[in-house]
């Protein structure tokens, strides 16, 4: 029979199922846009405002590490005394469209907020951020097997990744 949590186990439960520190390591040779350090700034400042990151054998909450080798998306969970509880690594191949189409939106986006009208603005932003969904939900199917998490949280990582295989 499913119960509906008590405000005591919902507020246990949303200290205990969080990420309460991130950390992004970006390649040194690389370089990022304003604009992407922007975004990768807002992301990281939502995710530890606000987020649901769970760990299935692990209690949290929680850091998080994540770097890339741009093939690849590495995953380092640990405990808030910094103690390892898991890793993984997870192939950046399926993205590699929706990276492409959502960088090549943001920059139409970022060229149109200078030059479009409002209502040309929304048209693109709206199929920005149906890219973005599309690869937040890929995330978090990809991410099943090792974490539990939720839309904006997959959200705010799908920004993160994007920006830690930025090439500009």
């Amino acid at each position: 029979m499913n119960e509906i949590p008590s405000k005591d186990s919902e507020a246990k439960l949303s200290k205990k199922d969080i990420i309460s520190q991130l950390k992004i390591e970006l390649d040194p040779n690389k370089r990022i846009t304003s604009e992407q350090q922007h975004e990768q700034s807002v992301a990281i400042y939502d995710i530890l405002d606000e987020n649901y990151f769970s760990l299935e054998q692990y209690d949290g909450p929680y850091c998080l590490y994540m770097r890339t080798d741009s093939r690849h998306i590495f995953f380092d969970v640990r405990n808030e005394e910094e103690q390892p509880l898991t890793g993984f690594a997870m192939a950046l191949g399926p993205f590699r469209r929706i990276i492409r189409d959502y960088f090549e939106v943001c920059e139409t986006y970022y060229d149109a907020i200078r030059t479009k009208s409002p209502s040309q603005i929304q048209a693109i932003d709206m199929g920005r951020r149906a890219l973005h969904n599309e690869g937040a939900e890929l995330l978090i199917s990809r991410l099943e097997k090792y974490i539990s998490t939720d839309q904006p949280t997959s959200r705010r990582m799908f920004t993160l990744i994007c920006v830690m295989i930025a090439r500009k």
